[in-house]
């Protein structure tokens, strides 16, 4: 029995698959299917606000293999699943990315051309607000041509996370020591 070209069997496999995912809390941001000798290998990509522990990968690997258990037929034989979160250089591509950078330094190439690097603030279904060398900025998301997170390896200056906050509406503390903003994926 053929089976059907890589393409079609993610496109038959991502709508079932999303919904798995779904179901344990979690976005899938990526469905990959490719050839890898005598078996496929099918790369689920997932996410979240809170980010994506070694038991949720666990939890969402059982998930996942059951639904594709169900759906063998698609994958016409064995597959190795892998279950995985996205890397520091995925690009923010849609609303939630940016919400999940929050505070996080960002690399941005505009689409006029002009490339800044900011702190990355309250983010909406249209755009984000970014600090960007003291100075507070509104970027829309057509506006973007590419953006990643880069890479800190100290805290964020405390400076530039209450104007964030003050900018987002939130309320700073005196002394807060901003535990909670910091994320690690």
């Amino acid at each position: 029995m053929s089976s059907p070209p890589r393409g079609e069997i993610t496109a038959q496999l991502e709508p079932v698959v999303a919904e798995a995912v779904a179901r344990t809390g979690f976005d899938l941001e990526e469905l990959g299917v490719q050839q890898a000798g005598r078996r496929r290998l099918v790369k689920v990509v997932i996410d979240s606000d809170e980010g994506v522990g070694l038991d949720d990968i666990s939890e969402i690997s059982r998930e996942v293999s059951k639904v594709l258990d169900e759906h063998e037929h698609v994958l016409a034989g064995s597959y190795t699943l892998e279950v995985t979160s996205p890397g520091v250089d995925r690009p923010l591509t849609r609303p939630r990315h940016w919400r999940r950078a929050r505070y996080r330094l960002v690399k941005v190439r505009l689409a006029d051309g002009e490339q800044l690097v900011a702190r990355a603030g309250e983010a909406d279904d249209d755009g984000v607000t970014v600090l960007v060398g003291g100075d507070l900025r509104r970027l829309s998301y057509r506006d973007v041509e590419r953006a990643v997170v880069e890479v800190e390896f100290q805290q964020p200056p405390a400076e530039d996370l209450v104007k964030l906050e003050r900018a987002a509406g939130g309320v700073s503390q005196a002394g807060d020591d901003r535990e909670d903003t910091e994320e690690s994926r």
